[in-house]
């Protein structure tokens, strides 16, 4: 294709990305470096007629008024929202390795900072959930592939319910059934043979209930790519390698997931990226308690009681973006090499 063609094909899509998604990064990136502007207050003598003055401090509505119109964007900070305690927390990580006397006790102290503890838990969800959604979602497509034609209709609509459900509304759904009242809770309860067991009172069953919930929601999508991609595998392959006496797991190794390859590199980056995000099951199962996530602080700094704290939040998704295109380096690193080798 033609250079000039080719600049005026991808034109439209340059001008999409750069309107939607690259001035909006500019903006938080700017807004990162910026802290809200404080209330400024004032004190007032009020005196009462029969004698006595007392002195209280008041809020000056319009100097603080005046003063956000003045500079909306709020204080210049700098790095100062990216170091600070509920971030990066650079000071208190220095304190608590001079006076930790092992690894163990640092990053047992690290990993009670709000940043770190949300990061922590934000990256064993995404390294557990991507894989087993994944692989469960390459099963499903598998079993599906091979039922009559008759059942797959209602089979694929059930597969696909995960998907189809809110995650908002699913995750309220199964947060009242596990529940200490709920039927699933009652019926753990009766397993584990202990009365008071909880989700809001275990951290570890808290973290199993988010992560199977989070591979329930995953494997739809995985299922979908990867039924897709089944349709299109060679059948002379297939038949040969049933000629040559393979087994069915020999097919599907040496035949089926080869073919299947590329899709599940596409599958792995664009569930990398959405389980990173994790924020609907943490809201919908109110465990905040146990388990938070990066989106999470941005949330829960997008709706603080005393104010909006956009600079936080705005620290928070530039470091959320920092950190996904990291996991997301080897996988595309892999990518680009592939499609770079030249054919033998």
């Amino acid at each position: 294709m033609p250079h000039r063609s080719f600049l005026f094909f991808i034109l439209p899509s340059a001008i999409a990305m750069i309107l939607f998604i690259a001035l909006p990064i500019g903006s938080v990136l700017v807004q990162s470096l910026f802290v809200e502007h404080g209330q400024i207050l004032h004190e007032v003598e009020t005196c009462s007629p029969f004698g006595g003055c007392t002195t209280e401090t008041r809020v000056d509505a319009e100097a603080t008024n005046a003063l956000r119109a003045a500079q909306p964007l709020g204080r210049f900070n700098g790095l100062g929202t990216y170091l600070n305690r509920n971030h990066l927390a650079t000071g208190e990580i220095a304190a608590f390795w001079s006076a930790s006397g092992s690894w163990g006790q640092f990053w047992s102290r690290v990993s009670q900072l709000p940043f770190y503890r949300a990061l922590g838990f934000t990256i064993a969800y995404t390294l557990v959930v991507t894989p087993c959604g994944i692989a469960l979602g390459f099963w499903i497509a598998l079993a599906v592939n091979r039922i009559p034609k008759v059942l797959k209709g209602p089979v694929i609509f059930v597969s696909l319910l995960p998907m189809i459900i809110t995650p908002l509304i699913g995750s309220l759904v199964l947060y009242w059934m596990l529940n200490s009242r709920g039927i699933l809770g009652r019926a753990l309860q009766w397993i584990a043979d202990d009365p008071t067991l909880s989700i809001g009172s275990s951290g570890p069953l808290t973290w199993a209930v988010l992560f199977l919930y989070g591979i329930w929601i995953a494997a739809p999508f995985s299922f979908v790519v990867f039924y897709a991609g089944l349709q299109t595998v060679p059948q002379d392959t297939l038949e040969s390698a049933m000629i040559d006496g393979a087994s069915r797991w020999e097919r599907v190794r040496f035949v089926v997931i080869p073919h299947l390859v590329p899709l599940a590199t596409f599958v792995a980056l664009v569930q990398l990226m959405d389980n990173f995000r994790v924020l609907e099951p943490i809201v919908g199962f109110n465990a905040q308690a146990r388990a938070t996530s990066l989106s999470f602080i941005i949330f829960n700094d997008l709706k603080a009681e005393n104010g909006q704290l956009f600079g936080s939040a705005a620290a928070t998704s530039m470091m959320t973006i920092l950190f996904v295109v990291i996991l997301l380096m080897p996988v595309l690193i892999r990518t680009w090499r592939d499609f770079s080798r030249k054919p033998a």
